[in-house]
């Protein structure tokens, strides 16, 4: 490492093709070919990518990689430099080598702006000079820009100067005198040139836009202008648009149009002009009598900073119409009438005339849809006419009129004029209010709890103010000595009607009642609807066995001989139940049997028989435990425990005591039940008479007004007095003949008919006879063996 070899320089031009020859190393440093590979010739590029490659077998320094000159030499120097070492080993020799990078032309001259824009002036002076954005070449020497070129234009040429480094720029140079009028915008192209063999080049556009000043006058199409106007055109009615131009633009065209001080005042009055659109518009009231044609001297003015203006003259002619509309006049009216009012009633007298003579002056008087209207025009004298009532009014349908007098000339064109009344109709109470339907069914389930909300009643009337003004009440109604009011109560204000009571369905069954609304007219109108209450059953009453009859949980005892054939009827269990339809539906069961293969039950009539007969290993006694379920839900039931007892004998006994049915109908207790029945017939009877007497007598209560203070204290008076009524007469038998004549044949032993006197609880408030409903409730008394018999 310790010499340093003489430094070896080649040229070559940049962008040579992969594998060019550049230099044979191997000759130029006086090296054999074969020791290039055997002392392991490389290459060391010094600060930049290796481009060279040496080709051991020849010794030759070929391009490895094509080379850019403006990527290497980033700054623009005429001379540009690779430098490289080209080492070998055993022994170790280094030789430095400089490989000089010459400039092609491969790179066209670019602008920075593709587009430039400028503003100038029309008013701008020839010899203004205007500067360009430069383009610029990445080539050196004679390939960078030589020259630039402007594309041909009789206003605009170039300028090209050259800078202390040799750069060329360019400034666009006015040679004309512009005018915007003839072309608003220039389009130029620049293009520039380098000195390389062949030349390349690179354009830029250049977009003048030519400002405007005001150096043109507002001109019109004709400087005078002749129209026609009708006389009586409306106001705003479009005469003529004037319509003047400006060659100029911006505010410099912008134009503003006026009178002239040789335009009178009374046309000016008559007519405006709009100062932007030069629309001429009738202002006031043209009449052909006063003036024939009038005559307007109008000026438009642009607005440039120095306004130039330009003027005309309009002429306009009036054209003679008939001008006069026919006019009516209201002499007196009524603004109101109540709808009861009779038919010919009179409304108002209008009187009608017209300015204009002759047939222009004669005018017809008529009703704006008058076929639609309750009214008629009736000609009392000449030009006056009478607007009376000619149909029946209803505010209900049409509370207000909008009356349209139309009166119509006959002249050509004719004229009409309207005139519009408004009449208002005043209510009267005509309308009782009105149900939306006339009968309502309410289901209430029993058990309800006092005071629960049933349903809301609601009615309409069609009047106004205190005559839609309802009030609703219960149209009293007893039902065995039990006002409805004690039952119900309904809101007067808004109809809702509560419970102020608990029901039970086992007593009443449904009510039917009348409930009124009255409005608050003079004289008051109402109508009623029909209400029908359904109470519905609740499963709330437990089935209670009736046969066999037993004390309160004792044991019933049933004495059969033990020589029963199999399938003899030991014994029927019956058992009621107070409720309705599924819920009275009651079925027996097995809860406990000594024996399971000595008796069955038949789980719908209770009739319990012996499936064998007994053997001597049977036990004297059996137990059963039955019971009663009804099909409610929740099911409810009852049970009953019966011992049968079997015996080498039957004798016949009961609960209590048996007693043989004789033929002899008028024993001693039978006298004293039909004496008693007729003493309370007959007293009953007296009741009623007296009854009736009072009610007759009793004079007619006068009508009541209830301040609405008071209405709550009404309200919960009743409320307090419902809650005493504890019982409605309105109860339904439970048991029937077809029950009785069940148990009767139960109890039949052996062809000995037998009547039993049943334990039945004191005030369990059953009926053990068939009463026909209409009757009402009855209560059980201390006699029922004897009843029953």
């Amino acid at each position: 490492w310790g010499f340093a070899l003489s430094i070896t320089r080649y040229s070559i031009p940049e962008e040579m093709e992969e594998g060019s020859f550049v230099a044979n190393l191997a000759t130029d440093l006086g090296l054999d070919v074969r020791s290039l590979e055997e002392r392991n010739a490389k290459l060391d590029v010094i600060h930049s990518k290796n481009y060279l490659d040496i080709n051991k077998d020849t010794g030759e320094l070929v391009i490895r990689e094509k080379i850019d000159r403006e990527s290497i030499c980033m700054t623009k120097t005429t001379s540009c430099f690779l430098k490289m070492d080209v080492i070998l080993s055993n022994p170790v020799r280094i030789f430095n080598i400089e490989l000089e990078i010459m400039d092609i032309n491969d790179n066209a001259p670019v602008f920075r702006r593709k587009t430039m824009h400028l503003d100038i002036s029309e008013a701008t002076p020839p010899g203004e000079r205007f500067s360009l954005t430069n383009a610029v070449d990445a080539d050196v020497g004679a390939n960078s820009i030589k020259t630039y070129y402007l594309s041909e234009s009789k206003y605009f040429n170039i300028d090209i100067q050259t800078g202390s480094d040799g750069s060329k720029y360019v400034d666009l140079v006015l040679s004309g005198k512009l005018d915007r009028e003839e072309y608003a915008v220039h389009n130029l192209i620049l293009t520039a040139v380098d000195g390389g063999v062949p030349p390349r080049s690179g354009t830029a556009s250049i977009i003048i836009n030519v400002l405007d000043i005001n150096d043109n006058a507002p001109l019109f199409s004709q400087p005078v202008f002749a129209v026609n106007v009708s006389e009586n055109s409306a106001a705003g009615t479009v005469v003529m648009t004037l319509n003047a131009t400006d060659l100029d633009e911006g505010t410099n065209a912008q134009l503003v149009y006026s009178y002239t001080l040789y335009t009178s005042e009374k046309t000016q009055e008559l007519f405006s002009l709009d100062p932007n659109s030069g629309e001429i518009k009738v202002k006031g009231v043209i009449d052909y009598e006063e003036s024939q044609s009038f005559e307007m001297h109008i000026q438009a003015q642009d607005r440039g900073a120095n306004p130039l203006s330009g003027h005309c003259k309009v002429t306009l002619f009036v054209t003679d119409l008939n001008d006069n509309y026919p006019e009516v006049t209201i002499k007196s009216m009524k603004s109101s009438l109540t709808e009861d009012v009779a038919v010919g009633t009179l409304i108002a007298v209008v009187s009608v005339s017209d300015r204009d003579s002759g047939v222009n002056g004669e005018v017809q008087l008529s009703l704006n849809q008058q076929e639609k209207l309750p009214f008629l025009l009736n000609k009392s004298s000449e030009g006056y006419f009478e607007l009376l009532v000619s149909k029946p009014l209803d505010r209900e349908i049409i509370s207000k009129y909008e009356i349209t007098l139309r009166v119509t000339d006959t002249g050509s064109p004719p004229l009409t004029e309207n005139e519009t009344i408004t009449l208002e109709i005043l209510d009267v109470n005509d309308n009782a209010p009105a149900f939306s339907q006339s009968f309502y069914t309410i289901h209430v389930v029993e058990n309800n709890p006092p005071g629960a909300l049933l349903t809301s009643l609601s009615a309409f009337d069609p009047d106004l103010n205190e005559n839609q003004y309802l009030v609703y009440f219960i149209m009293e109604k007893e039902i065995v000595n039990t006002s409805m009011s004690m039952l119900f109560s309904i809101n007067p204000e808004n109809g809702d009607l509560y419970a102020l009571k608990t029901f039970d369905y086992e007593r009443e069954r449904d009510f039917l009642f009348h409930i009124e609304a009255r409005d608050s007219g003079v004289p008051p109108l109402s109508s009623n609807v029909t209400v029908h209450i359904i109470i519905l059953d609740q499963n709330d009453n437990t089935p209670l066995i009736v046969s066999p009859w037993r004390a309160q949980g004792s044991v019933v005892e049933e004495v059969i001989p033990r020589s029963t054939d199999k399938g003899h009827l030991v014994a029927k269990v019956i058992a009621i139940d107070a409720d309705s339809e599924q819920n009275s539906r009651v079925t027996y069961q097995l809860l406990q049997i000594s024996d399971a293969s000595l008796f069955s039950l038949d789980q719908y009539n209770g009739e319990i028989r012996t499936m064998r007969m007994f053997s001597y290993r049977d036990p004297r006694q059996q137990r059963l435990v039955i019971v009663a379920k009804d099909n409610g839900q929740p099911a409810l039931s009852a049970t009953v425990t019966i011992k049968i007892s079997t015996v080498e004998h039957v004798m016949s006994f009961s609960e209590t005591t048996e007693l043989p049915l004789e033929y002899d109908v008028f024993t001693d207790l039978n006298l004293y039940l039909v004496i008693g029945l007729g003493a309370v017939s007959f007293l009953l009877l007296i009741t009623i008479l007296v009854i009736i007497v009072l009610k007759c007598q009793k004079p007619k209560p006068k009508a009541i007004k209830i301040p609405p203070a008071n209405r709550n204290s009404v309200i919960s008076r009743n409320s307090v007095i419902s809650q005493r009524s504890s019982t409605i007469a309105d109860s339904t038998l439970i048991s029937s003949d077809a029950y009785w004549y069940s148990l009767f044949l139960a109890e039949t032993r052996k062809g000995k008919v037998v009547v039993r006197q049943p334990i039945i609880p004191k005030g369990a408030g059953y009926f053990v006879s068939s009463i026909p409903r209409s009757i009402g409730p009855s209560e059980t008394t201390d006699s029922r063996a004897s009843t029953l018999e």
